[in-house]
């Protein structure tokens, strides 16, 4: 079995789990009285190269992540305050060691979007991401059927929730372009298989992004110069989860990565 499909068997055990402990109705009642979502995807496209900073507890590739036993509340609060664009939860329990309980304690501590991190496989999760109050959700290509893909990508957006579609190669990249015409698109440089990462995945797969579409890379950067480079070539914001997790000073981190620290965040393209 591929990591991808033993990632994706145990969401669907854990939505299977989940699902006796709170039905679907209770969400729906839980999600009417949601207060407004916050505008994730607007949130990326700001001046500059726009970071999303993750909050995972642990990693199938690193094991535990040294902040991952600190409070949810004590590092979402650094990446805040050290010029984080958005917030990535991881909440998958089995590999990652998330729960439902971290993205609520985020929710709870701050206004920034909340991106819910998962494999997502079930249309409970999305009810679930809406009823905590998340503003988004990731769909992997890879890990879906197409009809499947297109289903869970319009109740997203039916509950309100941005999508951020995500992908590692071409043919996937067409999948999200044809049949989704997602507005965010998520660019893995990790081989989930091989456990190997590359960012030359993004600048492969930059130039068959159409205009106007918003880019996020995933995986493998951990300074600013990587950043100003992918800014060059048009991504818009970068998911970076190991590399703040093992800080010392997350905030000082985030603070550096989002180039919150200087005097201008103009565009540095050419």
């Amino acid at each position: 079995m591929s990591a991808l499909a033993d990632l994706t068997r145990a969401a669907r055990e854990q939505v299977g789990r989940r699902r006796e402990q709170v039905s679907l109705e209770e969400l729906e009642r839980a999600i009417s009285r949601r207060r407004d979502t916050r505008p994730f995807s607007e949130a990326l496209v700001a001046p500059g190269t726009s970071v999303i900073a993750e909050y995972k507890r642990r990693s199938p590739s690193v094991g535990d992540l040294p902040r991952g036993a600190d409070p949810v509340e004590e590092v979402v609060r650094a990446y805040e305050r050290g010029g984080a664009a958005a917030l990535s939860i991881l909440t998958e329990s089995d590999h990652f060691g998330g729960s439902i309980a971290d993205l609520r304690a985020a929710r709870a501590t701050t206004d920034l979007p909340i991106l819910r991190k998962d494999f997502t496989v079930d249309r409970y999760q999305l009810y679930e991401a809406a009823a905590v109050q998340a503003d988004a959700v990731l769909l992997i290509v890879a890990a879906l059927e197409a009809g499947e893909l297109e289903r869970l990508h319009a109740e997203a957006q039916g509950l309100d929730l941005d999508v951020l579609v995500e992908v590692h190669d071409r043919d996937e990249l067409e999948v999200a372009l044809e049949r989704l015409d997602a507005d965010v698109i998520g660019i893995n440089n990790r081989n989930l298989d091989e456990g190997t990462v590359d960012v030359s995945t993004t600048y492969e797969l930059m130039p068959d992004v159409p205009a106007g579409k918003t880019v996020v890379a995933e995986s493998g950067i951990s300074a600013r110069e990587e950043l100003e480079e992918l800014e060059r070539v048009g991504v818009d914001a970068v998911l970076i989860g190991a590399a703040l997790m093992s800080a010392a000073d997350p905030e000082a981190l985030t603070r550096e990565l989002s180039g919150t620290d200087e005097s201008t965040r103009e565009h540095h393209l050419p």
